[in-house]
Formats: structure tokens, sequence, C-alpha cells
């Protein structure tokens, strides 16, 4: 079960990094919420589920109970990060934010 939980920690470790590069190499507003929505979704899911089998290490109704909390934590979190992201593409795309063409200088 450790070996398990490790290797998704470290599963979320990449997508965070990935992420991570991805918000610093993109070059406009609309492309770096790309990895932002998308590869933080993903480590979290990895992350949290490494975190809710590590607590089902010792079985017992209340580390259950944490679990599936944990999980319900997930369905939140991929419910609501779409979403959130869309509002925030339709904010640029109100305030008049034009995307990056090709053969422009990165800010």
């Amino acid at each position: 079960m450790n070996i398990i939980a490790t290797f998704l920690l470290i599963c979320g470790l990449i997508f965070f990094t990935g992420g991570a590069v991805g918000i610093l190499r993109f070059p406009d507003f609309y492309s770096r919420l790309h990895p932002a929505g998308k590869l933080d979704t993903m480590g979290l899911l990895f992350m949290m589920l490494a975190l809710s089998l590590f607590n089902l290490h010792h079985f017992s109704l209340g580390t259950l109970l944490t679990s599936l909390k944990i999980i319900l934590i997930v369905v939140f979190v991929f419910l609501s990060s779409p979403t959130a992201v869309h509002a925030i593409v339709d904010a640029g795309v109100r305030a008049g934010l034009a995307p990056w063409t090709k053969g422009e200088e990165r800010r």
C-alpha cells in the first residue's frame, strides 16, 4: 500500500510540475489557463488518492469515512475547476483581452 501511495504522490508531483511549467512558458492569458485547469486538477486527483489510500493503512470505520471525505473533495474540485476556468476566460473575453497570435512578442 505504501508503494502505491508513493507512486501516486510522484505522479501528482509530475502533473503539478507540468502545470507550473505550462503556466510559466505559455504565451498568453488564455493558454496559461489550460495547464492551470487541467494539470492541477489531475495532480490533485493523484495526491488525494495517495492520501486516502495511505489513510486506510489502519483500516477502521473512522479511516474509511475520512478517505471517503477526501474522495468527495476530489469530486468537488472536478466539478468546480472547469467552471472556474470557464468563468475566468469569459471575464477575459468580456474585458477585451485579445488572444496571442503567432509573430507577437511575448510579455
